[in-house]
């Protein structure tokens, strides 16, 4: 078995033992991050029409699968996770969604789910997660209808890579204490895997796969894709905090790539 290989059913085994952790945190409304950072935009960037067919992809406990039939559309759901799509199921009962456990690193289990069968593709803060996203935005080409788009968000590669470190500084200026953050940055360009804990306590820290936001952009032009839509949202601003904030330096960015003709 090739490293990649192993990292993905290690992969796969962390996510499995933190699914009922994750599941009972993100609850049926998800948390803070997803409500006011990613849900709002990427239903925006999506533009969902009433009756369209959306593939989810690596949909966890289903929060943005049920949002999505709510909204008028057909959703096919994915994740590789075995867990993870038994406690969507399990949140789902009033939905009608098409769960499927399907690793989205298998180029023939994608293509298997039909061709020219979606309007558009979906993945929330889940690419960074997967091992290999080459076979899947090979797959997307030919599982989205003429002029179909693929939205997906990640985590800010430029903000957020390997051992980055979050720094808050309190300085006097004219008899004034003004607080910044900022970010400091040593690893940028290479790609690499490393371990990650996404939400405090969780069982097991699991993988994530840092990649420089190019990367993510000439992939899905390689594959026919162009980029016609990106939002780099961020937290509004409330109160001042003595702890990092993420109101000037963006956590995540949400890019939308359509299906080119030629």
């Amino acid at each position: 078995m090739s490293k990649w290989k192993e990292l993905n059913e290690e992969s796969k085994l962390k996510w499995n033992e933190n699914a009922g952790f994750w599941d009972d945190y993100m609850g049926d409304e998800s948390n803070r991050f997803h409500r006011e950072i990613i849900r709002p935009y990427t239903e925006k960037l999506l533009n969902i029409k009433a009756s369209q067919t959306i593939l989810d992809i690596a949909c966890g406990n289903g929060n943005f699968s049920r949002k999505l039939i709510e909204l008028g559309a057909n959703v096919v759901a994915i994740d590789y996770s075995s867990e993870m799509v038994e406690r969507a199921k399990l949140r789902s009962r009033l939905h009608q969604i098409d769960y499927k456990v399907l690793d989205a690193t298998n180029f023939d289990s994608l293509i298997a789910l039909g061709n020219d069968r979606f309007d558009s593709a979906v993945a929330n803060m889940a690419l960074m997660d997967i091992v290999d996203i080459q076979p899947l935005m090979k797959a997307l080409f030919f599982l989205l209808k003429e002029n179909g788009i693929f939205v997906f968000s990640i985590t800010h590669p430029c903000f957020q890579s390997p051992n980055m470190r979050k720094v808050h500084e309190v300085e006097d200026m004219d008899g004034s204490l003004q607080s910044k953050n900022s970010i400091q940055i040593f690893n940028y360009l290479t790609p690499q895997p490393y371990k990650a804990i996404g939400i405090k306590g969780q069982p097991t820290p699991h993988y994530m796969f840092h990649r420089p936001l190019s990367y993510y952009v000439n992939l899905a032009f390689q594959h026919h894709f162009v980029l016609d839509g990106i939002e780099e949202p961020s937290f509004q601003k409330e109160s001042e905090t003595n702890q990092f904030d993420w109101y000037e330096i963006p956590p995540a960015i949400i890019l939308r790539f359509r299906k080119s003709k030629d």
